[in-house]
């Protein structure tokens, strides 16, 4: 009858799509090599984890900084990106001035809950980078973290059967692991010593 294939018409679409995907705000290249080298502190990178996939269930709003491996995981009630911001808001009222000095940057994805994020460009010295389209290597710390979180939420379950007490005990578990490339030390002993030099500074 002439028609394509199913599998034809399917990537026809998946790469026109892909095309058309553009970058929300700045992008990763323009990011600077020393964020990339993990010499530097206070540089992240966040990005949602879904429960169940459906608009009434919980999720998780995941976030790494590169240097110490710290991993922050907050239980937002969707994946808007007013939810997201709503948690940035309480994240910066929590860190208050020492706030710019702890996140720098932020590196995100593409996705519409993260649409908003560079306005935190507007309200801080934070600087925000959207990684490039259907790249999740561009943020890897945290989506290898994403996986260490599945160990204990596994795709398709729902989000909200999990209390704030169960994700805190999954983040503290994430974060008292020893590293390799922390020479076998923790994220949480990292991350401690950073923010006491923070914080003894005047």
């Amino acid at each position: 009858n002439g028609d394509l294939p199913e599998k034809v018409k399917r990537n026809t679409k998946t790469r026109r799509a892909r095309v058309n995907k553009r970058i929300l705000g700045r992008s990763i290249d323009e990011r600077s090599p020393r964020i990339e080298s993990r010499k530097d502190f206070g540089h992240w990178e966040c990005d949602l984890v879904l429960g169940h996939k459906t608009k009434d269930d919980d999720v998780l709003l995941t976030l790494c900084e590169r240097k110490t491996c710290q991993f922050f995981m907050i239980k937002i009630e969707d994946k808007t990106s007013a939810s997201v911001m709503k948690a940035f808001d309480k994240l910066r009222e929590y860190y208050g001035s020492k706030w710019n000095q702890i996140f720098k940057s932020i590196t995100t994805d593409n996705g519409s809950e993260f649409a908003d994020l560079s306005d935190l460009e507007q309200v801080s010295k934070t600087i925000v980078y959207y990684a490039h389209p259907y790249t999740s290597c561009d943020k890897g710390s945290v989506e290898r973290h994403n996986g260490l979180v599945r160990r204990y939420i596994p795709k398709g379950d729902r989000m909200d059967k999990y209390s704030v007490e169960d994700i805190a005990k999954i983040e503290v578990w994430c974060n008292s692991l020893p590293r390799k490339i922390l020479n076998y030390k923790t994220p949480e002993e990292y991350f401690d010593t950073e923010l006491d030099r923070i914080y003894r500074r005047r």
